[in-house]
């Protein structure tokens, strides 16, 4: 007679319901076309450089669904670049998308491998010149020429293993993935 080991089962932590998590995980490897979601964003022009945009509805999981709520962010520029200041940039919003999107990894993958999170803080930055979008300079790209990110982290692992959760949320994020291999965009203009 031999004993078996098992493993524990795994757990909710750090807010993320596991075992939903491992269910979802399964419900996708058998139907791959539930994995193909269409998000939106919509966007009102209020004045100036000042818009509020707004996520209702999406589509994901073969429906389409809302969110609970209609939430809304707003962008803006500083009065330094003849905005209003009363939000932060569009380039600013894209930055708060990479730090949400790995943190949001983070979290996730930390509890898929049972380790306690005590706390993360990302913090991105990005460099622009503004030769580019204002049209001084054709040489100058438009987007930001270099971005950084920083992670802090800790919880109940080792150093190696809370790096590899990291670099394991770069390697799944969604937005760091636009952000470094690009991705076709079209934009059409309906007028009048």
């Amino acid at each position: 007679m031999t004993d078996t080991m098992t493993k524990p089962a795994r757990v909710a932590m750090n807010g993320v319901d596991v075992p939903t998590f491992v269910a979802t995980l399964g419900a996708v490897d058998s139907q791959r076309e539930i994995a193909r979601f269409t998000f939106r964003a919509n966007s009102e022009w209020l004045a100036g450089t000042h818009s509020r945009v707004a996520f209702k509805d999406f589509y994901g999981a073969c429906a389409e669904c809302e969110h609970k709520q209609t939430y809304t962010i707003e962008g803006d520029h500083p009065e330094v670049l003849c905005g209003t200041g009363n939000a932060p940039t569009p380039a600013e919003l894209l930055l708060g998308a990479l730090s949400a999107c790995l943190t949001a990894g983070i979290g996730n993958i930390a509890s898929m491998r049972q380790v306690e999170l005590e706390s993360v803080e990302c913090t991105v930055e990005g460099d622009i010149d503004l030769n580019g979008i204002l049209g001084l300079d054709p040489q100058v790209r438009n987007g930001f020429q270099a971005v950084r990110v920083t992670v802090a982290i800790k919880g109940n692992a080792d150093d190696e293993t809370l790096e590899k959760i990291v670099r394991q949320s770069v390697a799944r994020s969604a937005v760091f993935d636009v952000m470094t291999n690009g991705v076709p965009v079209a934009v059409a203009a309906k007028v009048g």
